[in-house]
């Protein structure tokens, strides 16, 4: 009887030990956090969004307000438009609000971090944010450095 409450206890850890894994996998894949159809998309068009992806986060001042849930290539404008779905708690966005891509740390991950601006009107679902800001791509400053000193 004593062996086999052991295997009970054992076969307990063991089930908590995975589920444990599972939610930091979840946890460090961004799939957990707006994990509902609660909020409003909204558009924004950059000339180079650098490395950012499909569940990149969009963040206010340090908030994550929502996420990246789209990004495609416009062939007419030639600029890569990503989609952003807001958590419906933030819906006051003013329309002038402006979109910029930023790195997270020296050579982290990139993300949308917005500005409000100072409009009376709100965005709204399907809302194109008009000021955009592209991402700082390191390889191109390196490279514009080293062309600049090479002349002198």
């Amino acid at each position: 009887m004593n062996s086999r409450s052991v295997e009970i206890l054992v076969g307990a850890f063991m089930a908590l030990g995975i589920a444990a894994l599972v939610m930091l996998a979840l946890k460090v894949s961004n799939l957990a956090s707006f994990g509902g159809d609660d909020g409003y998309e909204v558009h924004a068009y950059f000339e180079d969004i650098g490395g950012l992806k499909v569940r990149s986060q969009v963040a206010v001042g340090g908030v994550q307000v929502g996420k990246v849930t789209a990004i495609d290539y416009e062939m007419d404008s030639f600029r890569a438009r990503v989609t952003m779905k807001i958590g419906s708690q933030y819906d006051s966005f003013p329309i002038d609000t402006a979109a910029n891509i930023y790195t997270s740390g020296l050579l982290g991950e990139q993300y949308i971090g917005l500005e409000p601006g100072a409009d009376i009107d709100y965005l709204a679902e399907g809302d194109t944010i008009e000021f955009t800001q592209s991402a700082l791509v390191l390889e191109r400053l390196i490279g514009q450095y080293l062309f600049s000193s090479a002349g002198k």
